[in-house]
C-alpha cells in the first residue's frame, strides 16, 4: 500500500480505485444539502500555499442576510507527495503552516462549525460545481544558476487540470484561474482545452473561464492579503467577467479594496508577472551599489536611510542575500518564456533585457555571502573547508517561515560546495523541506542541489531549535534574515556563547556601528553586505589596540 507522508511524519494510505464511487456519494450528499440551503457550490482545485486559504475564506462568506451563502470541496491529487493534505483538512486542520493564527481559526470553523468546507481527491466532485477555483501550481524551472533565459513554464499540472475540468463541469460553471501563469495562458491555452472536451461531450456553448491573481503574502497577515486586498480579474468573454466580478465581489473585500476589471485575461496575467518583476527589479538594481559601497568605504545602509527621506524614494529596498518567496524570483521568466512559446515571437533576448538580468543577479547575489565568509576566516587564519558556520534564518523574509527560495538556501549550498560544515537557526521554521527532502521537493530534479557540488550530506541539516546548542563552538555567524530575535544580539554575549572570537557576516545591515566596533574590540572579523566603511572602523580599533600597548 502506498502512503502520503504529511510534514509532521503521520502516514496516510492513498485511496484504492473501488473507494472513489462511496468517496464521491459522500461529497454529494453534503453538496446536495448544501443545494437545498441555497448555498452556491464552488471546488477549489488545489489546496496548497493559496488554494486552501482561498477555500476557507470562501466558505466563510456570508450574504446580505448573514447567512453562509456558499459550500466549498478543497480537492487534491492524490499523489503520494499531496494527499495528506486531505484527511488533515477533513480534520479542521489546515495543510499549511503560519504566523496568522488566523489561518488555523478560519479552517477549522469552516470545517468542523459552519460545516461550509470539506476535502477530496475525487475529481468527480467537479460535476456539481457552479464555479471552478484553479489554485493548481505553475511553476518556472531553471536549467541554469544565473541564467533564467534556458528555464522552461511547467505548466503540465495546469494544463492536465484544464482537461479535466473540461471533462467534467456543467456548461454554465465559471472557471476562475487563480494561479500565476504565463501571460497568453487562459486565453491560448485554458480556453481551447476547455473547448475541446466540450465539443466532445457535444456542449456548443463557450466555457465561462477568467483570470484573477492573488497577491497572497505570508507572516501574521496572511488571510488578510487574500481576502483584505485589491484584485485584478479579467473574463474571456463577457458572460465570464460578469460572472467574475460577482464572485469575487460576495468572497473578497472589494467594499474597501475594489477589483480593477481588465478587458482579457493576458492583460490580467500581465499585470501579476510586470508587479512582481519590478519588485524583483528594484531589489537587484542594488546589488551593483553593494559591491561599488563594499570596495569604497561606503555605507549602503546609511545611504538608503537617507534617500528613504525622499518621500519619492521610500520604497529603496536593501536586497539582503538576494531575494525569494514563490513569485518574485520566477515570474518574470514567465513572461519572457511567454513571449517566444505562447505568443510566438522570435526576438526575445532584444525585448527582454532588465527583467531577466535582475532575476540572475537575485539568484546569485547569495554566492557572495559564502564569498564573504571565506574570506573574514581568512582574515583569522582559517580555512572554510571544514569551519563550523552558523546560519541565522532559513526563511526568505523577515519574521515569517516561508523557505521557497530563500538566499539563505544558496548560501548553505555554496559554502557546503567549498567544505564548511554547516548549521542552521530560524525560530519560525522546523524543517527547511528544500534541504532535507531535496531529491524530491520541490519536484524530483528541481532542487537547487543540482547547480552545486558535494550537496548530499544537506539532507540531513536539521534546523536548529535552541539557539545556545548552535552556536556553540562555532568559528563563523552569518546574521541572514533580520528575524527580531536577532536585532539585538549583543556582541560579548555572542562572543562567550561561541566560545571565542568568530567570523561576523552581516547580510542585512544588522550590525549598528557600535556592535561592529565592539566585534573587533573582541578579536572577531567582521564583514557585510554593502557595509564598506567596515574596514574604516577595523583600522580605528587596530590604532587604538596599538597606542594603548605602546
Amino acid at each position: 500500500m502506498n502512503f502520503s507522508v504529511s510534514p509532521e511524519g503521520e502516514e496516510f494510505p492513498l485511496p484504492e480505485s473501488d473507494e472513489y464511487a462511496e468517496e464521491f456519494k459522500r461529497v454529494k450528499d453534503l453538496v446536495d444539502k448544501a443545494r437545498e440551503e441555497g448555498k452556491e457550490i464552488v471546488v477549489v482545485m488545489g489546496v496548497g500555499f493559496v488554494g486552501a486559504v482561498m477555500a476557507a475564506i470562501i466558505a466563510d462568506t456570508k450574504d446580505e442576510n448573514g447567512n453562509y451563502s456558499k459550500f466549498v470541496i478543497g480537492c487534491q491529487r492524490p499523489s503520494t507527495r499531496s494527499y495528506w493534505k486531505i484527511p488533515l483538512l477533513n480534520r479542521g486542520q489546515s495543510p499549511v503552516k503560519s504566523e496568522d493564527k488566523e489561518v488555523d481559526e478560519i479552517i477549522k470553523r469552516c470545517v468542523l462549525e459552519t460545516k461550509t468546507l470539506v476535502a477530496t481527491y475525487t475529481n468527480e466532485c467537479l460535476k456539481l460545481a457552479d464555479v471552478v477555483v484553479v489554485d493548481i501550481q505553475c511553476d518556472y524551472v531553471k536549467c541554469e544558476l544565473g541564467n533564467v533565459r534556458t528555464g522552461e513554464a511547467d505548466m503540465a499540472a495546469l494544463e492536465a487540470s484544464m482537461k479535466i475540468i473540461g471533462e467534467n463541469i456543467c456548461p454554465d460553471c465559471l472557471v476562475l484561474i487563480e494561479t500565476t501563469v504565463a501571460p497568453g495562458t487562459t486565453e491560448f491555452v485554458a480556453l481551447p482545452l476547455l473547448k475541446k472536451a466540450f465539443q466532445k461531450r457535444g456542449i456548443n456553448s463557450t466555457p465561462l473561464l477568467a483570470h484573477s491573481f492573488e497577491r497572497v503574502m505570508p507572516g501574521r497577515d496572511y488571510v488578510a492579503s487574500v481576502r483584505d486586498f485589491w484584485r485584478v480579474c479579467a473574463g474571456c468573454t463577457d458572460e465570464a467577467r460578469v460572472k467574475v466580478e460577482k464572485f469575487l465581489s460576495e468572497v473578497i473585500n472589494t467594499k474597501d479594496y475594489p477589483l480593477t476589471i481588465m478587458d482579457r485575461p493576458i492583460e490580467s496575467e500581465t499585470a501579476k508577472i510586470v508587479e512582481n518583476s519590478y519588485r524583483a527589479t528594484i531589489l537587484a538594481f542594488l546589488n551593483e551599489w553593494s559591491l561599488f559601497s563594499e570596495r569604497n568605504g561606503v555605507d549602503l545602509i546609511k545611504v538608503i536611510n537617507a534617500i528613504k527621506m525622499r518621500p519619492t524614494h521610500s520604497n529603496i529596498i536593501f536586497p539582503g542575500p538576494g531575494i525569494g518567496g514563490y513569485c518574485l524570483p520566477k515570474d518574470g521568466g514567465l513572461g519572457y518564456w511567454s513571449y517566444k512559446h505562447i505568443l510566438g515571437f522570435e526576438d526575445g533576448d532584444e525585448v527582454f533585457k532588465i527583467t531577466p538580468t535582475a532575476i540572475d543577479v537575485n539568484d546569485t547575489r547569495a554566492l557572495h555571502v559564502a564569498e564573504l565568509t571565506r574570506d573574514a576566516l581568512r582574515n583569522m587564519g582559517h580555512y572554510i573547508a571544514g569551519a563550523d558556520v552558523l546560519v541565522c534564518g532559513a526563511s526568505y523574509r523577515q519574521d515569517v517561515g516561508d523557505t521557497r527560495y530563500s538566499g539563505s538556501e544558496i548560501v548553505v549550498r555554496k559554502l557546503t560546495e567549498m567544505g564548511a560544515e554547516m548549521r542552521v537557526h530560524d525560530p519560525y521554521v522546523d524543517h527547511w523541506y528544500e534541504m532535507e527532502n531535496q531529491d524530491t521537493y520541490p519536484a524530483s530534479g528541481q532542487s537547487w542541489k543540482r547547480f552545486f557540488r558535494n550537496q548530499d550530506g544537506l539532507a540531513e541539516l536539521k534546523i536548529e531549535s535552541d539557539f545556545s546548542t548552535a552556536i556553540n563552538d562555532i568559528e563563523a555567524l552569518i546574521l541572514a534574515v533580520p528575524h527580531k530575535e536577532y536585532l539585538n544580539f549583543e556582541p560579548e554575549t555572542i562572543v562567550k556563547m561561541a566560545g571565542g572570537p568568530i567570523a561576523v557576516i552581516d547580510c542585512f545591515g544588522m550590525l549598528s556601528d557600535e556592535d561592529i566596533r565592539r566585534y573587533f574590540e573582541l578579536g572577531c572579523e567582521v564583514k557585510a553586505l554593502g557595509r564598506g566603511h567596515i574596514q574604516q572602523i577595523k583600522k580605528e580599533v587596530q590604532k587604538r589596540k596599538l597606542q594603548q600597548n605602546s
